[in-house]
């Protein structure tokens, strides 16, 4: 049989195996710092991490914006003649009824007929409306100046016709005028005769809607407009509502509007029209049409949402629990801290009082029996870490005891500016599924730009959290 070969066996020397093992000074700093890192980890991970919120100041919800559209009493005024025409009234100014609107001359040039005389005072009048152009003239509204000579030319003619020499002052020009007050405009869209009753949901499209103006017609016909007139004072703005714009408006009879061109506010009367299959919004003014009659569409908020404080989440409210003691009870020490008196009794049974300074969350006053405020039976809600139930309070200057054991609930938030929780009082107003609108200003309250605790259920008070 072959012999079987001997295996060799290896050698393991202590100084091999030594070398195995080497440690240093780095290794082990590595180590702790890696195992650091591993244990933070995992505390990360299994930890309950808690959310804050930046209270801020506002409605309970945005107001809604529409594109209204205008309606209001005018009147085109058409030429009486043709030619070339010289306007006189400025761009959306009041004239009187029979005013000087434009004359319509066969020149394309205004040509007057002779001098004009007038009178002192109304050369003093000229004078008074020259200063104020000059005074109120900015360089950047350089075409405000030939409005202004429009403008004079018209009240020289005026005045003219006052004075009985227009005919001198006019020569062969046609005379326009205002066949009732108003406001001189010289645009014109095709909505002037547009009433409440043809009202459809295309007259909405403002991507139809085109303007003509008509200062840049220097040349008419017979019957042409020249201009047109807003005869009235009253003026209604039209939106369109949807089924659930409609139920939420119903109940309004007067509308807060602000009107997001120049940041104005007005409130007009509020109603809600069915026209055709179409509901509509429509919301009346009796002043202020001069600002915008010029306009034919006004991008509006309906300011429904009046109730405004400081906007917090409602998963941020919680409950706590507090002591109720009469106000009447109160007491202040040498330092003017608020609290109260304590009945002690030491173990000689010697009955005295300290002085226990409270922390006072609220004051509630009482009613009396007929249901009036009643100041004298006012309550604090007391911090209840200042006493146990069971201690007898005394009121100054009296023998009248009162013992702590009633207790009623504060909503509030836990505010985390210091990197613990501290409960902090509220006051709702308003409040929908999602947010609540509370009292700025409320002692031991919170305040615009406050860190709240999102979700309140998940901390408990002095839970430090950074």
């Amino acid at each position: 049989m072959p012999k079987k070969k001997k295996k060799k066996a290896r050698r393991i020397s202590l100084r091999n195996l030594s070398g195995l093992f080497s440690w240093n000074i780095g290794t082990i700093i590595f180590g702790a710092i890696f195992m650091y890192m591993i244990i933070s980890l995992v505390l990360y991970l299994t930890a309950n991490h808690i959310t804050s919120y930046q209270v801020t100041s506002g409605p309970l919800a945005q107001n809604p914006t529409f594109d209204a559209l205008v309606l209001r009493s005018e009147q085109v005024v058409e030429s009486p003649a043709t030619g070339y025409v010289h306007q006189y009234a400025r761009e959306n100014a009041k004239v009187p009824q029979d005013g000087i609107i434009c004359s319509i001359s066969d020149n394309q040039e205004s040509k007057s007929g002779g001098d004009v005389e007038l009178t002192e005072e109304n050369l003093a009048q000229l004078r008074a409306n020259m200063a104020k152009f000059a005074y109120n003239f900015k360089p950047n509204n350089f075409y405000d100046t030939y409005n202004f000579k429009y403008e004079l030319q018209g009240n020289i003619l005026q005045y003219a016709e006052d004075n009985g020499t227009l005919g001198t002052a006019l020569g062969d020009q046609t005379v326009q005028t205002a066949p009732v007050d108003g406001t001189v405009l010289y645009t014109i869209d095709g909505y002037e005769e547009l009433t409440e009753e043809s009202l459809t949901m295309e007259a909405f499209n403002q991507k139809a809607y085109q303007v003509t103006n008509l200062k840049r017609e220097s040349r008419v016909d017979a019957g042409e407009p020249v201009c047109k007139i807003v005869d009235s004072e009253t003026w209604s703005l039209y939106i369109p509502l949807t089924d659930k714009q409609t139920v939420q408006l119903a109940s309004n009879r007067s509308m807060r509007v602000k009107f997001l061109k120049d940041g104005e506010t007005q409130v007009g009367n509020f109603s809600i029209l069915t026209i055709g299959e179409q509901r509509y919004g429509r919301i009346t003014f009796t002043s202020g049409m001069f600002r915008y009659s010029s306009d034919r569409f006004l991008e509006v908020e309906l300011v429904t949402n009046t109730e405004t404080g400081l906007k917090i989440p409602v998963s941020s409210v919680v409950e706590k629990e507090f002591y109720i003691i009469p106000a009447s009870f109160e007491t202040v020490d040498e330092g003017d801290n608020a609290g109260f008196l304590r009945e002690v009794t030491d173990k000689d049974g010697n009955v005295s009082t300290e002085f226990v300074s409270a922390t006072i969350y609220r004051r509630v006053v009482g009613e009396d029996d007929e249901g009036n405020p009643d100041t004298d039976n006012a309550m604090y809600y007391v911090d209840m870490t200042d006493f146990r139930e069971g201690d007898i309070l005394v009121k100054p200057d009296s023998q009248s005891r009162f013992e702590v054991k009633e207790t009623g609930t504060l909503e509030g938030v836990y505010s985390i500016n210091k990197g613990y929780a501290v409960f902090r009082q509220i006051t709702i107003i308003d409040q929908n599924e999602e947010f609540c609108i509370v009292e700025s200003g409320t002692s031991y309250g919170i305040a615009q730009f406050d860190h709240i605790v999102l979700d309140g259920s998940s901390v408990q008070e002095e839970t430090i959290l950074y």
